[in-house]
């Protein structure tokens, strides 16, 4: 499988209809419970932040996804739904149940953050103020972006279409990304064009997993290993 088509680890799979899913359904939800502490965890362990409830209300809608039968399912979806408008109303933060997001991914403000609903972020990614990760053209409804692990995307960046944008990478504010965006790259301007970098991020990302802090970290935010 490539890099593009990877499922990140925060994923949670449909179960399949069978006299275990009652098991299988609790299994998640232990799983959920300990994904959403690592949310609070990387969101400063702040749970009014509106990133954190967004991230909240959607892993519960993905979790719901693993009840069977349907008609059980029914008042998990009535709320799920409910309270997916109400994030994106209040904090304009939609972030579909459909796409895909890794662990440890924080939305570090809030307003005009838009998500396709087949979109993939990675783990350790930050996305800001005013992000889109949509479509290109309105005859590929279904094209969206993929974004590796520890992505760093500025605020209003747009990345438009079926592009991947490789791991560690980062998008400066405003930036428009119609092309895939190698990893440990910067992307800058309107149309997106790549910048060399002074330092490999992913260097960095090794120096933590062994218990030393990037020396060059602007966020505070140690970068962790995919699991």
């Amino acid at each position: 499988m490539s890099n593009r088509d990877r499922s990140p680890s925060g994923f949670f799979p449909r179960a399949e209809a069978h006299p275990e899913a009652s098991a299988s359904v609790i299994a998640n939800l232990a799983r959920l419970l300990r994904i959403v502490q690592e949310d609070l965890k990387a969101h400063r362990g702040e749970w009014t932040r509106p990133g954190f409830q967004a991230l909240l209300v959607y892993r519960f809608g993905v979790w719901r996804m693993t009840i069977h039968p349907k008609l059980l399912r029914a008042p998990f979806t009535v709320t799920s739904r409910a309270l997916f408008r109400a994030v994106r109303n209040f904090y304009g933060i939609e972030l579909p149940f459909a796409a895909r997001i890794g662990r440890r991914v924080v939305f570090e403000h809030q307003g005009g953050i838009v998500v396709h609903g087949n979109a993939v972020i990675g783990d350790d990614c930050i996305i800001r103020q005013g992000v889109t990760l949509g479509i290109r053209r309105l005859d590929s409804p279904t094209e969206a972006p993929v974004l590796g692990r520890g992505v760093n995307v500025g605020a209003g960046a747009k990345i438009l279409g079926h592009v991947y944008i490789g791991d560690y990478a980062e998008i400066g504010a405003n930036a428009v990304v119609l092309e895939d965006v190698p990893a440990a790259t910067l992307a800058v301007g309107v149309p997106a064009r790549l910048v060399s970098r002074s330092h490999d991020v992913r260097d960095e990302h090794d120096d933590v997993a062994a218990g030393d802090a990037p020396p060059s970290s602007r966020t505070g935010r140690k970068l962790v290993s995919m699991r």
